[in-house]
């Protein structure tokens, strides 16, 4: 009797453990919701800065939409780029570009793609259309180009020919540097903004050695940059006047940016690949410094601290929201059309690692709310934009990779 009084005492310690783990696992502030997010922790011993900056209470939008799916057989699609007239861009890594119609015909390859490497994470990655696509049909394209010595993100615009089936004047207008014979972080999105500069990501190119770019001013790597679109360089760029400084770089301190977008007030946001524990949302200042690999969230892959780093130290810019466990973030869009009212204003952000789409709700600089959809299909969401016609197209990391089309339910 005595050792059924013991073993029951013991298991309801165990169970006691477990709940208490758990509850540690999903925090709540006083007076909030609980946190959408109860998986354990990658690096259980990090605090945040503020109040929700991490662990958002979960929103729940309760809109009744359905997945078309337009088109299949995409192989690792990177970037969809809905078009005026309907249709839709989309870039493969192997080095594709083809347009998808608006019935979900999958057109050829277009031909004058420049040549790319697709290595690892490399090879054809970002589209974006100019302002002025109606009239000029200039696309511009962001992709992993082989070089002598290794590779690096370069950009080249181009104008899509009548027909649709090549480009042509195809002109590089910015290339990173330096050159790194790698196969790993070239970060890549392109967003015009509302003064009609382009912006660009890069990533610092993963390896321990490059790492220390990130916080250089005479290199590309792991920044924000903004130029002309012909990639001249602003006067009002930060750092133009700065000795030894890139002119083109308008932050610092990154590690991986594969999505980029702006709001409705014309405020630009990145979310950046964190190590484990790691993944960031940042509002983007001009001449600011993010941080990596100095300052960080999150643990090494191997699951060791990263060394030399604490997530928070004055003078570096702050996440606005960072996510343990992390998602695998690529792909983001500010909804702000009236086909989906309940979700205008909100971010989405395609999630790789937990293959759903996630939505953001935002107030000022501050995350709200949090909501995953998509989380029953089961596969990478690569990007995500919204058409003209006010529905989200979105492409899966696949090799068998698919482009939905998000729509009412009827």
């Amino acid at each position: 009797m005595r050792m059924l009084t013991v073993s029951i005492a013991l298991l309801i310690a165990a169970q006691a453990a477990v709940q208490a783990t758990a509850m540690a696992a999903t925090p709540t502030r006083p007076g909030a919701c609980p946190a959408l997010e109860t998986s354990p922790p990658n690096a259980p011993e990090q605090k945040p800065a503020f109040a929700g900056q991490t662990r958002a209470c979960e929103a729940q939008s309760n809109v009744a939409f359905e997945v078309v799916v337009l088109a299949k057989g995409l192989v690792h699609p990177w970037a969809v780029e809905p078009l005026p007239d309907g249709d839709i861009l989309v870039t493969e890594r192997p080095g594709r570009l083809r347009i998808v119609s608006a019935r979900g015909v999958l057109g050829p390859p277009i031909a004058g793609v420049p040549k790319v490497d697709a290595r690892g994470q490399g090879g054809l990655l970002d589209a974006a259309l100019s302002p002025r696509f109606e009239s000029d049909r200039t696309v511009y394209l962001s992709y992993a180009e082989p070089r002598e010595g290794g590779n690096g993100t370069s950009v080249a615009r181009a104008v899509l020919s009548a027909d649709r089936r090549s480009i042509e004047q195809v002109r590089v207008i910015f290339r990173a540097l330096p050159t790194y014979d790698g196969t790993m972080h070239f970060g890549s999105r392109l967003a015009f903004g509302p003064d009609g500069m382009l912006y660009i990501t890069t990533g610092e190119r993963s390896t321990r050695t490059m790492r220390a770019f990130a916080q250089r001013l005479d290199n590309h790597l792991g920044k924000v940059l903004r130029v002309q679109p012909d990639g001249g360089v602003p006067k009002d760029n930060p750092f133009v006047a700065t000795p030894g400084a890139l002119p083109e770089i308008w932050t610092l301190g990154h590690r991986n940016v594969q999505a980029a977008a702006f709001d409705s007030e014309g405020r630009l946001w990145v979310v950046e690949h964190g190590t484990r524990g790691g993944d960031e949302l940042n509002l983007i200042i001009k001449g600011a410094n993010y941080g990596w690999p100095v300052v960080a969230y999150g643990h090494e892959y191997s699951g060791f601290p990263i060394s030399d780093s604490a997530p928070d130290r004055p003078g570096y810019q702050r996440p606005v929201y960072y996510w343990d466990p992390v998602i695998a973030p690529s792909g983001a869009q500010f909804y702000s059309a009236s086909l989906f009212p309940a979700w205008q204003g909100s971010l989405f952000i395609g999630a790789l690692k937990e293959q759903r789409l996630v939505r953001l709700v935002l107030d000022g600089d501050r995350v709200k709310g949090e909501e995953h959809l998509l989380v029953e299909r089961g596969q990478r969401v690569r990007d995500v934009r919204q058409g003209p016609d006010g529905a989200l197209y979105l492409v899966t990391d696949e090799s068998n990779g698919e482009l939905w089309k998000i729509v009412p339910r009827r």
